[in-house]
């Protein structure tokens, strides 16, 4: 993983995290995947606060670096949204759908990635 990808996920971590997001993970997936360095895995309430994460976090980057997602998946029902940018997939969960799909599970043998304000925000394991 390299530093703009690390970067670019604490960046979208941080985000989510300042709009409310909880269990916020950082996953590197760069030796399993090749074709994605990091999962920014974080959840919210409801759908509402779906949106709110999910635009927080393309302003943010867009803002810091001038980039927008490749593509943006499931603003339609807002249970699980996923925010591509190439190097970076940000998945921004309701709750419950987290809890179903346990990507941390799935993704479990894979180094996690510390971002500024994690402290704060811990993840339940």
């Amino acid at each position: 993983m390299d530093d703009t990808s690390s970067d670019r996920a604490r960046l979208a971590a941080t985000a989510a995290a300042d709009k409310g997001a909880t269990e916020i993970t950082i996953l590197d997936v760069a030796e399993v995947l090749r074709i994605v360095d990091c999962f920014v895995i974080v959840s919210a309430s409801n759908a509402r606060m779906v949106r709110a994460v999910a635009e927080e976090v393309e302003d943010r980057i867009r803002q810091a670096s001038g980039e927008s997602p490749r593509s943006v998946e499931g603003l339609d029902d807002l249970r699980w949204v996923l925010i591509d940018y190439g190097d970076v997939v940000v998945h921004v969960f309701l709750d419950e759908v987290r809890a179903y799909y346990e990507l941390e599970r799935l993704w479990g043998d894979v180094p996690r990635v510390s971002w500024e304000g994690e402290e704060r925000h811990p993840v339940a394991r």
